[in-house]
């Protein structure tokens, strides 16, 4: 099976739109475009893929609110722009998609929320209740409050983490270039479009950083954040935003833009880095029957199968599994705290309401944030 077609199998997708393309290169909200986008994004929905829209140009738009002809220099006014424009940027994505009935919700992220394992877990389960809802996640940069992303407008890396965060199987990064080239074709006749290639492969880094806007200021973050996104087993694919039918034309398999492969099936590829990137911060041991279940069955924890809980964790740590006789069984994110962990250990879980006061998950660890030793 070609590449191209493992994209078109592919059915949870990120699709990230640029500034440049959203804001008429930075003169306000191109509602034109993103009214195409929308269009082509619902229809994608409608087929049954899980569409999730990373976005930029929140900055641009409230410059146009506030009658500003140049981007400000200071950070509290690019901030302050920022949060002038975020509602009408939301508002236009709303609005498009009310056209097709499909309804949207705003997400606002910044890096710390997908590296704190406790923030991470609940952004994961917003964005994967809205999905499971049928609404359709708008994800931007929190430029409000984030100096950093305002600065360098890295929402090609946001863009890539909510990849990994979702388990995404596509990240399409839709930009005003037909895609990835070998040479900057603006210095080199030349040039040639690169079709495929794997995400990891050294090359890239020389062909995407060969000088000018080309280079420093798109494609080599574009280039990282297709190896991020590798990390979980997404596949980028980066391609103009502005080609006719763009994103249907890509999710049929169609050899445009530049796909950036991941070597790992998106479940495997996260678990390995589960396992291999965070620290443990606490042991359960469990009884007989949990090990089974983990072992031969691919299930989740439930608390009803540990026998006793050490350290201290906090929601989203990593906590080691081991059997009765201390051989490590696996690893993952905790769904609750130390203390609680300990009043529900070997309870069933119509009782965890009854003992916490509450109950968010039914789960200790969920099968997809726990990985087997």
């Amino acid at each position: 099976m070609s590449r191209r077609q493992v994209v078109k199998q592919s059915r949870r997708w990120v699709i990230k739109i640029g500034s440049a393309l959203l804001t008429d290169n930075g003169r306000g909200i191109d509602q034109q475009a993103l009214a195409m986008w929308v269009g082509q994004a619902a229809a994608l929905s409608k087929k049954g893929y899980e569409v999730v829209i990373v976005t930029s140009g929140a900055v641009a738009a409230g410059m146009t609110r506030l009658g500003w002809n140049k981007r400000p220099k200071a950070i509290h006014e690019q901030q302050a722009a920022a949060a002038v424009g975020q509602s009408s940027l939301i508002q236009a994505y709303e609005q498009e998609f009310q056209k097709y009935s499909k309804k949207s919700a705003q997400v606002l992220l910044d890096h710390d929320d997908l590296s704190n394992r406790q923030r991470y877990l609940n952004a994961r389960s917003t964005i994967n209740t809205l999905i499971n809802l049928g609404v359709i996640p708008i994800i931007n940069e929190n430029d409000t409050v984030v100096t950093d992303e305002i600065r360098f407008g890295d929402n090609d890396t946001l863009a890539a983490l909510v990849a990994n965060l979702i388990e995404a199987d596509i990240l399409c990064i839709l930009t005003d270039q037909k895609g990835m080239f070998d040479s900057d074709p603006r210095k080199n006749a030349l040039a040639e479009i690169i079709f495929e290639k794997p995400a990891l492969s050294p090359d890239l880094d020389e062909m995407a950083s060969g000088g000018g806007a080309l280079g420093r200021g798109g494609m080599i973050s574009k280039v990282r954040a297709a190896r991020l996104a590798a990390r979980s087993g997404a596949s980028t694919i980066i391609v103009g935003g502005k080609i006719d039918d763009v994103l249907p034309r890509v999710a049929n398999g169609e050899m445009i833009g530049t796909l950036l492969y991941a070597d790992q099936q998106p479940i495997a590829a996260r678990k390995q880095w589960l396992a291999g990137n965070m620290q443990s911060r606490g042991t359960v041991v469990l009884d007989e029957g949990a090990v089974v279940v983990l072992r031969e069955q691919g299930k989740s924890l439930l608390p009803v199968g540990v026998k006793s809980v050490s350290g201290h964790f906090t929601r989203g740590d990593m906590v080691v599994c081991h059997d009765i006789e201390g051989e490590e069984i696996a690893r993952g994110l905790v769904n609750y705290n130390s203390d609680d962990a300990r009043k529900i250990l070997g309870q069933p879980t119509n009782k965890i309401e009854g003992l916490l006061g509450y109950k968010d998950f039914d789960e200790l660890i969920h099968r997809d944030n726990l990985v087997l030793s």
